[in-house]
């Protein structure tokens, strides 16, 4: 039965990564809007600190941890930190991540590293470090920041393609994992966004007529258009959902 605290978050703890500004700050801010105390991860002290801000101008009950999610005992410690001065995180959003492009005949391969650190060590690390307290309380819920480049390619992006490939199959994986153990694990898959990482794609004229030819929307996406799905995804409402990825494109995905 569908209720009024269906779609309702309050209570619950959520841990957002990568969440100082653009989509992750978008995210969190919707999760906190849900009734959600927010826990912003980020490496920038300064960064964290704006945006946490910001968000408790809006009346919204915000944490800042800084850590980096490349580092699995970083990861480690503090998840346990949260989770003993805090409370049990319930939900964690997957969100940090990065772009470097390039031909991919003269990737740099220190950059192939940093970018798998980045968008895929980063999903196992704190998802897993998260999991092990979520198992034993037989509850959960993990969204993994995925991509419309889990599904298609373009030219000068194969290694962050391969990148969000795998976060999806890794998405597709913890929830066969860890769905017997009531724990729901769902990737979100963004499309074009105004975001400050598309700053100079937003400008390219040339870019965003294409872009906008190719999207059924017809628009960029803005970030506020993620959180309504995020929510849907960290509810009750999404108790069977699992393993899934949810495109929120503007219909990218489904056009040739």
């Amino acid at each position: 039965m569908i209720t009024s605290t269906s779609f309702r978050l309050d209570g619950r703890i959520a841990l957002v990564t990568g969440s100082s500004g653009g989509i992750g700050f978008a995210l969190a801010r919707g999760l906190g809007q849900a009734g959600a105390t927010v826990v912003l991860n980020g490496r920038n002290a300064g960064k964290l600190e704006q945006a946490a801000a910001a968000l408790r101008g809006e009346g919204l009950q915000v944490h800042t941890r800084v850590f980096d999610v490349t580092q699995a005992a970083s990861v480690q410690a503090a998840v346990d930190d949260i989770e003993s001065t805090l409370g049990a995180i319930e939900i964690l959003v997957n969100n940090a991540g990065m772009q470097i492009r390039g031909p991919l005949q003269d990737f740099p391969e220190p950059d192939w590293h940093q970018l798998m650190r980045t968008n895929v060590d980063s999903v196992f690390f704190v998802g897993q470090a998260v999991a092990r307290k979520m198992i034993p309380r037989g509850r959960g819920k993990i969204i993994n920041i995925c991509s419309v480049q889990s599904e298609l390619g373009r030219p000068g992006i194969a290694p962050y393609t391969a990148s969000k490939g795998a976060v999806k199959m890794l998405t597709k994986g913890m929830a066969i994992d860890w769905g017997p153990h009531g724990i729901n694990v769902n990737g979100l898959g963004p499309g074009y966004f105004k975001t400050e990482l598309t700053e100079k794609l937003v400008a390219d004229e040339q870019f965003t007529a294409w872009l906008l030819g190719r999207t059924p929307s017809r628009r960029w996406g803005d970030v506020e258009d993620l959180a309504g799905a995020a929510v849907f995804l960290a509810s009750d409402a999404a108790g069977f959902v699992n393993g899934h990825i949810l495109y929120v494109d503007g219909g990218v995905t489904a056009t040739l």
